[in-house]
């Protein structure tokens, strides 16, 4: 078995959206703890709304590659399309930020919030 923290964020919908990834997540994947959820600012150019941004930590037996493939069908599933890359509103993110831990994503150590949850489910990581 093998285990991931995913972080999520939405800033269309977000409350709808997390609580919907959280949801699926739960049914196809065994859930073993979620961080706290925060506000965070959009980062990058133009007006967006406020994202909401956390992680959970979760077992499976895919390997890390097949993960990141049904993360992506999620995040169709919940109206991501593929025109929504780079810094422009989304209806859900899921990334795989630790595998079994290892910081696999290199947005852990540029954004604070991310590392902050991820630290909440993983406080002796080393990063």
């Amino acid at each position: 078995m093998n285990t991931a923290v995913i972080g999520l964020g939405s800033n269309i919908q977000p409350k709808t959206n997390i609580a919907k990834a959280k949801d699926i997540l739960a049914r196809r994947y065994t859930l073993l703890a979620e961080s706290k959820f925060v506000r965070t600012t959009a980062i990058g150019p133009g007006q967006q709304s406020d994202f909401l941004n956390g992680a959970v930590l979760l077992r499976t037996s895919l390997g890390r590659q097949r993960l990141k493939i049904a993360l992506g069908r999620i995040e169709k599933l919940l109206g991501r399309t593929e025109r929504q890359k780079g810094y422009v509103p989304r209806p859900i993110d899921l990334d795989i930020v630790v595998w079994n831990g290892k910081v696999v994503h290199p947005d852990f150590h540029t954004r604070k919030f991310l590392k902050a949850s991820v630290l909440e489910l993983l406080p002796n990581l080393k990063d």
